[in-house]
């Protein structure tokens, strides 16, 4: 790392001096822990690669290598130190999926005795800078994507650029994407990679991002930089670095790019008054599905993501869309060794029929094309959504997109567009929720899935029987999606702070029965999430 970050982080000092009592816990119990991930091989058909493409493969690896160095110093700070102290191999391993000694399945707290909380701003601030501090100081770029706040030898914060803080990381990242681009076959991707390659050396990501969605024959891909913001869960303004290498399914696909047209009508459809929806979502947004093949950095924390809606850039998905990335065998794999099991314990047996994958995949797809609608300016002059919420922008955008996602499959299966039962997208989603809602409630993620959760059980859109079974009723699901639509679509477009805390606080929470169910789905041994062998051994390329 630069010898910047050295002298001005806070956060590293601290991690020092309680490494030498991170190892009193209990091996065993962390061992347990470590059965909530099952082992899935990350592989994909490569036989449709040229020679070249191929080729590429080993150099995409190396650059997401770095992004993995780049986000285990923004989520904890340098592991070298910290790993090397941990003789155990499944504590050592299970430090490694979640970046550092907190449990992120279980509300980050420490599986490592002598650990403190985490801090809410990670790494990407001094741990002892309050809230207040940074409101007041007076800097430029303080609440910048792409910065860090650090002391200076005079303790007053300071600001510093990604591109200095990881000035080497990046020229070698640089460097890698760049000989990748020489061996692009595709116009659009060889584009791509050089305008990525002088991102990760400026900061300036947006000429990237629209020639990313340039992109439309590319058969290999990459995600990759700092993109998302969850890490933060101070403010929730700093992007992670992180990077999936991805090839896509053609077949699948195709069968998605007709969904991309019925966006402006979708939009026109929200249930909310005209000015929450008056945006208009980007006329090039596509869908596609994908194998991914490598995942490096936050997306591979904790639990795993398997759609991705991309660029964030409010100015880029208005201008020209987004990319919405369903990871096919990564979904496959979840729906299969998790939700499955979990309908078999908590779904009512008559309705288990109604569970299958090609709803979970549906459900999951339009959750990413829910993020491009809806409004991501505030009505009344607040800035944008994400800045005007702040740290509980990510709950309540996720919320949103879980909601309106199946409020979008409602109206296209009134127009006949979709020919499935809706029968089979709630239960679904139902059992989808139990699912998620695994994955604790102290990331955006997590705070969305209770806010669901709770909202819809409020509502009567499904109830507990004296089984312990779980029926969807069907009539109040759709009623119960189209009114938390409207709540979550009208606190964004009024930047209502005070109103989204108030949302979280009350509904972003585990009750005690369904704490009770999670505690039966963790005894019948049924995993949380999937963790994953990959690399170019398992790929079977040299």
């Amino acid at each position: 790392m630069n010898q910047t970050i050295k002298l001005m982080s806070t956060f590293l000092v601290f991690s020092c001096v309680l490494v030498n009592a991170l190892l009193a816990q209990s091996d065993g119990q962390v061992s347990k822990k470590l059965q909530q991930y099952v082992p899935v091989e990350l592989t994909a058909d490569l036989s449709k690669l040229s020679a070249k493409q191929r080729e590429m493969l080993p150099l995409l690896v190396r650059a997401a290598e770095i992004m993995e160095a780049c986000f285990w110093y923004e989520a904890y700070g340098k592991p070298k130190p910290f790993l090397d102290q941990i003789t155990n191999t499944d504590t050592r391993r299970f430090a490694q999926i979640n970046y550092g000694p907190w449990d992120r399945l279980d509300g980050n707290r420490p599986f490592m005795s002598g650990v403190g909380e985490k801090p809410l701003g990670a790494n990407f601030y001094p741990a002892d800078m309050s809230r207040e501090e940074f409101e007041a100081a007076s800097l430029t770029g303080k609440a910048d994507l792409y910065t860090f706040l650090r002391r200076d030898k005079q303790g007053d914060l300071e600001v510093l650029p990604y591109r200095v803080v990881f000035k080497s990381e990046m020229e070698e990242a640089s460097k890698l994407l760049s000989q990748a681009a020489l061996l692009a076959e595709d116009v659009g991707l060889k584009r791509y990679l050089n305008l990525r390659a002088d991102s990760l050396l400026t900061d300036d990501y947006q000429p990237s991002d629209f020639a990313w969605l340039d992109m439309k024959n590319n058969l290999i891909d990459v995600v990759i930089g700092p993109i998302e913001t969850y890490e933060d869960k101070l403010f929730g303004y700093k992007a992670a670095h992180t990077c999936y290498i991805l090839i896509k399914d053609k077949a699948w696909s195709d069968r998605l790019a007709r969904y991309s047209q019925f966006l402006p009508t979708l939009q026109a459809s929200l249930p909310v008054p005209e000015k929450y929806r008056s945006e208009k979502p980007g006329a090039d947004t596509e869908l596609n599905a994908y194998d991914v093949i490598y995942y490096a950095g936050d997306c591979n924390s904790g639990s795993k993501t398997i759609a991705i809606n991309l660029p964030n850039d409010e100015e880029v998905q208005l201008q020209k869309g987004t990319r919405r990335l369903q990871l096919k065998n990564a979904m496959k794999a979840k729906f299969d060794k998790i939700l499955l099991p979990i309908a078999d314990e908590l779904i009512v047996q008559d309705q288990r029929k109604h569970i299958t994958f090609d709803a979970f995949f549906s459900n999951t797809m339009f959750h990413e094309v829910a993020h491009g609608l809806g409004i991501k300016n505030t009505i009344n002059g607040r800035g944008s959504v994400r800045k005007a919420l702040k740290e509980h922008s990510g709950a309540i955008e996720e919320g949103k997109a879980d909601i309106l996602g199946l409020f979008m499959i409602q109206q296209l299966h009134e127009r006949g567009e979709i020919a499935a039962p809706l029968e089979d997208f709630y239960v679904t989603f139902m059992a989808g929720i139990f699912r998620s809602v695994r994955f604790g409630a102290s990331s955006a993620h997590g705070k969305a899935n209770m806010i669901r959760f709770n909202f819809f059980q409020q509502q009567g859109a499904f109830e507990r029987q004296s089984n312990g079974k779980y029926r969807v009723n069907i009539d109040k699901f759709g009623k119960a999606a189209e009114l938390l639509s409207s709540r979550l679509l009208k606190l964004q477009g009024d930047g209502d702070y005070e109103g989204a805390a108030s949302l979280v606080r009350e509904k972003g929470v585990i009750g005690p029965q369904l704490s009770r169910e999670l505690q039966l789905l963790e005894k019948r041994g049924i995993p949380v999430d999937v963790v994953f062998r990959q690399g170019l051994d398992v790929l079977g390329v040299n």
